[in-house]
């Protein structure tokens, strides 16, 4: 079994040959979560992949939302990634320091949802990279702002009141990200004053199921990817919402679906942060 998309995907190899090559861009999106207690952009700046800029998902958001890394504006997205460099017709590639979800597959689908398709992810990401030997550096890149044009497409993001609707019709199915212990209520939200548990009627698909652990976070072979979306109890057949902590693992479910060809998974943008820290909305453990 293939994969339907290969194009969204490229080798450390592939890079490594293109690294100069006109029209790519590379933007490392390393982010890390609250109790990790690291710096991203400090970690960027003293050591990531030649020509790379750095992509901030918590820059490049809402700023007028309460929750975090929310998408921005078309209008907000076109200024703040047209000053990284990247402009209409530019390859993307996104990487980050955790092998791709956190939060390469994000910023993937933030340029997916603003209308630039010509974006992939780098298979293993800053791991895989650095185990391989190959080159990093701590001179910054100056780059000439372009222009990027940008739209949203709708039919890639949810919000609450559809998240809400949904749990009453069961129209999609809505695939959680986080680990098994935080989907049933077992563990602690690394965001404080959550509550725990799950939105009811979703189905628990760890982004880590997608991924090969043991060898730098590669994405898995196609008919594995698809196996673990099935043992899940997910219809590929059917449309898909995907959700977790903050909208960043979440990003991931939806990369390995558009590998499979399933190009209109979408995603809770609040997801957990946001159902697990109201009391008007419903929880399963």
């Amino acid at each position: 079994m293939d994969y339907a998309n290969p194009r969204a995907l490229v080798s450390t190899e592939w890079l490594a040959e293109n690294l100069l090559a006109p029209g790519v861009r590379i933007v490392d999106a390393t982010f890390y979560l609250p109790t990790q207690d690291r710096d991203a952009e400090a970690e960027f700046a003293a050591a990531h992949i030649p020509g790379a800029v750095f992509f901030d998902v918590d820059d490049i958001c809402d700023p007028t939302s309460d929750l975090p890394h929310m998408l921005p504006s078309a209008e907000t997205f076109s200024a703040k990634a047209g000053r990284l460099g990247i402009g209409d017709g530019d390859h993307v590639i996104a990487y980050d320091a955790n092998g791709g979800a956190m939060a390469a597959a994000r910023a993937w689908w933030m340029f997916r949802i603003f209308g630039h398709d010509n974006v992939s992810l780098l298979d293993g990401g800053l791991p895989k990279w650095l185990a391989e030997g190959r080159p990093v550096t701590g001179k910054t890149v100056a780059p000439e702002t372009r222009s990027l044009t940008a739209e949203k497409n709708p039919i890639l993001v949810r919000a609450i009141e559809q998240m809400l609707a949904n749990v009453e019709t069961g129209a999609e199915q809505v695939a959680d990200a986080r680990s098994r212990d935080r989907f049933d209520g077992l563990a602690p939200e690394p965001r404080e004053g959550l509550r725990s548990g799950h939105i009811p009627g979703s189905v628990c698909l760890p982004h880590t199921m997608l991924m090969d652990g043991e060898n730098h976070f590669v994405m898995r072979p196609a008919e594995d990817i698809a196996a673990a979306i099935a043992d899940a109890g997910l219809d590929m057949e059917r449309p898909v919402v995907a959700s977790c902590g903050s909208g960043v693992t979440a990003a991931m479910l939806a990369f390995g679906f558009y590998l499979l060809g399933k190009e209109d998974a979408a995603v809770y943008d609040g997801s957990w942060t946001e159902w697990g820290g109201r009391e008007d909305t419903p929880v399963e453990t």
